[in-house]
């Protein structure tokens, strides 16, 4: 088999490899549901390549290995993270992607893409209800898209030389925004974590306290985080009264909606994020719950020329742009990107506004119903308006539920259910997401059984 397709004669090797992988392929969702979330086999393959290179066969039976070696998030029982199921259009865009092999670098080497994305882009922003003069781009995952955002923000402030400027989020914030902090080459003190209520929302009071503080010690604040789903609970930030606060103190509000934004994409459910429409920047993720295959992260920001004026760079190598539009390479950080636009365009076009509305809905409609199962006479439960819920024995101590969650965890895989066990608040928790369109009201009587057992054994 030659390295590469040809570009003269239907490539009939390439072809085969093709028709044997997706063979692979469909078998290996097909076996799903009689399997476990987690790998059936942890064999390794070689690393190194051979002096001579492999055939089509051998490629074959590695790429076999690796995909009886992967975790399963199409498992009804897969229900420990954020990674749903992948949409079939979504599967077939990424591998015309691949082919394709484009670059959102610049027009001229992405001329369909480059202006697929700052149309869709520009959709979603419609549908938050953000200004005419919005606009964004795709990212590898939210925490560039979160990045991407403070540094707009520490610009927009004047602030890139000051050592001391802070931000304000809450404690159950992303820890992506510690990141960016460090990136920015601030110290961890520049993340100024405000306290929640018992609902797990920021408090408007505390985050007014915790300026006033600032401000008496010479310290800048250069950007308010709003959490729209936080991880562990899936709770929503006031954003309406965020907005309003950060209007007043003239302070840049960016919203972290990488688990709950895309809430905001349909009438029935965007009351659950009501005022996002007022953020300066917003990120989401439709990887998290639309089932838009890996990557699949956006940064919208209210003015898309803050875009530029933060990342724009001359780049002689390349043609100028087109019209009014700045190369992809000079929206954001990354310079280079795939086409991972495909994916999102096509996941969309295939769910439809119905589809979408959807998936949302019943997400929300299985946390509703597993709630209603789960004895909490027995549990502290931690959840949200949106589809993530946690627990915690409430008659047991700290280390006799951290006992207490590392057995159930491994009871539930038994059964083939997986969960995870974060620590929220000094506990530690069993966490259950409630986003995989596979799980049925069968699957959640049997977990909550399991559940309701598990302090009697």
């Amino acid at each position: 088999m030659e390295p590469f397709a040809s570009p003269d004669q239907l490539d009939s090797e390439l072809r085969s490899f093709l028709d044997d992988t997706c063979s692979e392929l469909c078998n290996w969702f097909a076996a799903t549901g009689k399997s476990s979330p987690l790998p059936v086999s942890k064999k390794n393959v070689e690393v190194a390549p051979l002096y001579e290179g492999f055939s089509r066969q051998d490629l074959l039976e590695d790429l076999k290995i690796i995909m009886a070696g992967a975790y399963r998030p199409s498992h009804p029982g897969a229900l420990a993270h954020l990674d749903p199921p992948p949409l079939t259009s979504s599967i077939v865009a990424d591998l015309v992607c691949a082919g394709l092999n484009n670059n959102l670098l610049a027009h001229e080497l992405s001329p369909s893409f480059s202006k697929l994305e700052r149309n869709v882009c520009k959709w979603i922003a419609d549908q938050f209800d953000f200004p005419s003069s919005s606009g964004g781009v795709l990212a590898s995952g939210g925490t560039i898209s979160n990045l991407m955002a403070l540094v707009i923000a520490r610009k927009k402030a004047g602030l890139q030389t000051d050592a001391k400027a802070v931000i304000l989020a809450s404690s159950d914030a992303h820890i992506s925004l510690l990141k960016s902090i460090g990136v920015m080459g601030l110290s961890r003190e520049s993340f100024v974590k405000v306290s929640t209520n018992n609902d797990g929302q920021i408090s408007i009071d505390s985050l007014r306290i915790e300026l006033n503080k600032l401000r008496e010690k010479g310290q800048k604040c250069f950007a308010v985080v709003a959490t729209a789903g936080t991880t562990i609970r899936g709770a929503i930030d006031p954003l309406l009264e965020m907005s309003r606060f950060c209007k007043s103190e003239g302070l840049w509000l960016h919203v972290d909606g990488a688990i709950g934004g895309v809430f905001g994409l349909v009438d029935s459910t965007s009351s659950l994020v009501k005022g996002i429409s007022l953020a300066n920047s917003l990120s989401i993720n439709p990887q998290k719950l639309l089932g838009v295959a890996k990557t699949s992260s956006l940064l919208l920001v209210a003015d898309r020329a803050d875009l530029m004026s933060t990342f724009g760079t001359e780049m002689p190598y390349i043609e100028p742009s087109i019209g009014d539009d700045f190369h992809g390479g000079e929206a954001g950080l990354q310079g280079t990107r795939p086409a991972d636009v495909l994916k999102l365009w096509m996941g969309l076009r295939q769910l439809g506004e119905k589809g979408i509305e959807s998936l949302l809905q019943n997400a929300i409609d299985r946390r509703r119903y597993l709630q209603t199962l789960i004895d909490e006479s027995n549990f502290e439960i931690a959840s949200g308006p949106l589809h993530l819920i946690a627990l915690t024995p409430k008659k047991l101590d700290k280390e006799l539920s951290s006992s207490w969650s590392i057995k159930t965890r491994k009871d539930l895989l038994d059964n083939n259910f997986m969960v995870s066990r974060p620590l929220y608040k000094e506990r530690y928790y069993l966490k259950i997401v409630l986003g995989n369109p596979h799980t049925s009201k069968t699957h959640l009587n049997e977990l909550s059984e399991i559940l309701n057992q598990s302090l009697f054994k």
